[in-house]
């Protein structure tokens, strides 16, 4: 994903960051690289150390190792309140005895910004989020979506130099969370700061973010554009975690993989020969009904513009194919079908 940005974007750059609590490595040598005004979002299973990270970004934790930079400079040993960071979280921290304009324009009163720059600059970033007409009202009066938009206008309020934001979706229910993953890119593209966004959900991640980062056990599997990590995954970790996918028996030779009696091309990283389990996205099968077909329909689930076919082959294997509806109308358990295979790269791993 690709935008015009701002010049108000900082570089950031962690270098060999480690973080040790007790026998617990939370961070194992991660180093990540921010481009100015890019999104960078950090995806993977609890306790992968994704959080870990962005709080020693933000000052709020140490690391036992390692340093942090903004800009080209080192804030290692920066205390918090001095890093120029906007954050937000899962939860909404909004002071309840304050105006939805007074919440946005807390972090410009403690800079000692005066009260009609600090009026003047909350409603111009509550104009930004959408919420300019509430500007008078109390969180209490809000909904879950526009308090959580009121967080995100008092975050941008002090023009940081790097935007964090640590799972602040995860809180809302599943519309309100589409709508506001892709408000917050909007007003990130338009604003051009520097984001780190913490996820634990992989669409979320894919939909928003420049380059998305893979973390693993506190190390970093993987980074690279949404597309290129779907399609290409580095790890075998990587390709289990993004996205669906089938672990079907191949054989690999000369940089090709013969799977469900084709040949397709291998991923780099691959096994170079021999016998593996090849990882197969559900969208790279197609199910064709055929009397005389070798799988037969498990189950068809209706998933709008999409339906999932869940067959078994008669070797015996469980297969997840992902079709557009159309193609999947009519497809009935206990119909026998045949299963191919698109030339699309796989990758072929160790059995």
């Amino acid at each position: 994903m690709s935008a015009t940005r701002t010049d108000r974007g900082l570089a950031v750059e962690l270098t060999d960051l480690t973080r040790v609590y007790g026998s617990n490595r939370a961070l194992d040598g991660l180093t990540l690289h921010l481009e100015p005004g890019e999104l960078v979002a950090l995806l993977g299973p609890s306790g992968c150390g994704k959080t870990t990270a962005l709080r020693i970004l933000a000052g709020l934790d140490a690391a036992t190792s390692g340093t942090v930079s903004v800009g080209g400079r080192d804030i290692t040993r920066v205390s918090a309140n001095k890093r120029d960071m906007g954050m937000v979280f899962q939860a909404y921290s909004l002071f309840p005895h304050l105006t939805v304009a007074d919440n946005v324009a807390f972090g410009l009163r403690l800079r000692g910004t005066s009260a009609s720059a600090r009026r003047a600059r909350a409603l111009e970033m509550l104009e930004l989020v959408g919420l300019g007409q509430h500007a008078s009202k109390y969180a209490s009066q809000l909904s879950g979506g526009q308090q959580q938009r009121v967080a995100l206008a008092r975050a941008l309020a002090i023009e940081p130099s790097v935007l964090l934001l640590d799972e602040p979706l995860s809180a809302l229910d599943a519309k309100v969370r589409v709508q506001l993953r892709d408000e917050i890119r909007r007003i990130q593209l338009e604003v051009g700061t520097t984001t780190l966004f913490v996820t634990h959900d992989q669409e979320e991640a894919l939909a928003v973010a420049d380059r998305v980062g893979v973390m693993n056990s506190g190390r970093l599997e993987q980074i690279a554009p949404p597309a290129e990590l779907y399609e290409r995954p580095a790890t075998p970790f990587v390709a289990s975690f993004v996205g669906l996918h089938n672990k079907v028996a191949a054989t690999v030779s000369a940089g090709v993989a013969s799977v469900l009696g084709a040949s397709v091309p291998v991923i780099e990283g691959s096994v170079e020969s021999g016998s593996g389990i090849a990882m197969v996205r559900p969208e790279s099968l197609t199910v064709t009904p055929s009397p005389s077909g070798t799988s037969s329909v498990v189950s068809v689930g209706f998933l709008g513009p999409i339906s999932r076919v869940h067959v078994l082959t008669d070797s015996g294997d469980a297969l997840i194919a992902q079709l557009p509806s159309s193609l999947a109308d009519g497809l009935a358990p206990q119909d026998r079908v045949d299963v191919t295979i698109a030339p699309t790269p796989v990758l072929v791993v160790h059995s």
